[in-house]
């Protein structure tokens, strides 16, 4: 994969994180054409509920350093140096997919699945390629 001047703004932000969060880790991540998998390591980990988790805001309950709060604030600030770099039709779905990864069956599985992700690209119905 090639980043786009978009991808760079994300992969910039996102390697920010660790350096900006003292209780966060990143593990394997891609940046994909239209979406970012990453394995983000909370130590001292605030689990926040399963319903709301990635629509809610501070102002809503959301717990700072949960992982529904660092994912918006990440696209917050991606958000932002976008459209400052005249991109200005760019958009964020508006939730995105956790999971608890319990045991290192399940990181190395995970991992395995974000490394080995660009090569599916040629498939992805995302794909302009593949559109009809």
């Amino acid at each position: 994969m090639h980043l786009s001047p978009i991808g760079e703004i994300v992969a910039e932000e996102w390697q920010k994180t660790e350096t900006i969060r003292p209780n966060v880790e990143l593990d394997e991540w891609i940046i994909m054409p239209n979406h970012l998998h990453g394995i983000i390591v909370l130590n001292h980990a605030i689990e926040t509920p399963r319903r709301g988790v990635s629509t809610a805001n501070n102002r809503t309950g959301l717990k700072p350093n949960s992982i529904g709060s660092i994912v918006g604030q990440f696209k917050s600030i991606c958000t932002k140096r976008i459209w400052s770099g005249g991109f200005l039709n760019f958009a964020w779905q508006s939730r995105f997919h956790d999971h608890i990864i319990r045991d290192e069956e399940s990181l190395i599985r995970i991992r395995e699945y974000i490394v080995n992700n660009p090569a599916k690209w040629d498939l992805d119905e995302e794909n302009p390629a593949n559109c009809k």
